[in-house]
């Protein structure tokens, strides 16, 4: 069995100190993932805490999710992982938080939540200035991780097939927010940025509390 290159493992492993700082991944909340060589998906593990994560909470998985160690339990949304993965040869890596403004936004939310005026939009490729609009797609949340990734891959199909953008992230509904990126350190600050203008809207709104 291959080992898990040192360098994917510091990533992941400070991933999730800086969404525990954030208070993003509560309880064992939350998962990580960095693309490797040869088809493999490094992971987080079911069940860590990712503030106190070390190289035992980080597995190998393939890009179906299948763990190339069949005694370790990779996370429980290890397909909407290797989704991007497949679906995006760029992306280097996935991040997944759980915060306050993308669970509660998304709860009261249509199908998309529209981002708008924001200088941090820059944060989204291809948007260069804050004169633009992002509409952060929402998914209904699902137990059934290959039926939810199907309703995922049907999104971005329906996004291509009008000549849009697909942004780098979606938001599952009462549930948390996926962002993905070249590389750790550009996912960790696409996803910042995310939350950022996410916790503007909630303070726009009243926290929902009209």
């Amino acid at each position: 069995m291959r080992p898990i290159p040192e360098d994917a493992v510091r990533a992941i492993v400070g991933a999730g100190r800086r969404l525990a700082e954030q208070g993003w991944v509560p309880a064992t909340a939350g998962n990580i993932s960095v693309r490797l060589a040869g088809g493999r998906v490094a992971i987080t593990r079911s069940g860590f805490h990712k503030a106190y994560l070390t190289a035992e909470a980080v597995m190998a998985v393939d890009l179906e999710g299948q763990p190339e160690d069949p005694t370790l339990r990779p996370s429980a949304e290890t397909g909407l992982h290797c989704g991007a993965y497949r679906r995006f040869p760029n992306v280097g890596a996935v991040v997944h938080g759980h915060s306050v403004a993308n669970t509660v936004l998304s709860r009261a939310a249509g199908d998309a939540i529209g981002l708008e005026g924001y200088e941090l939009l820059k944060a989204f490729p291809g948007l260069p200035t804050h004169e633009a609009a992002v509409d952060v797609p929402v998914l209904d949340n699902d137990q059934d991780i290959a039926r939810l990734q199907r309703a995922v891959e049907a999104r971005w199909d329906g996004m291509a097939a009008r000549g849009g953008d697909i942004p780098p992230g979606y938001v599952i509904r009462g549930h948390g927010a996926y962002v993905w990126a070249p590389d750790m350190e550009a996912a960790l600050a696409r996803l910042e940025g995310l939350e950022f203008m996410l916790a503007c809207e909630l303070a726009s709104r009243g926290g929902l509390g009209r």
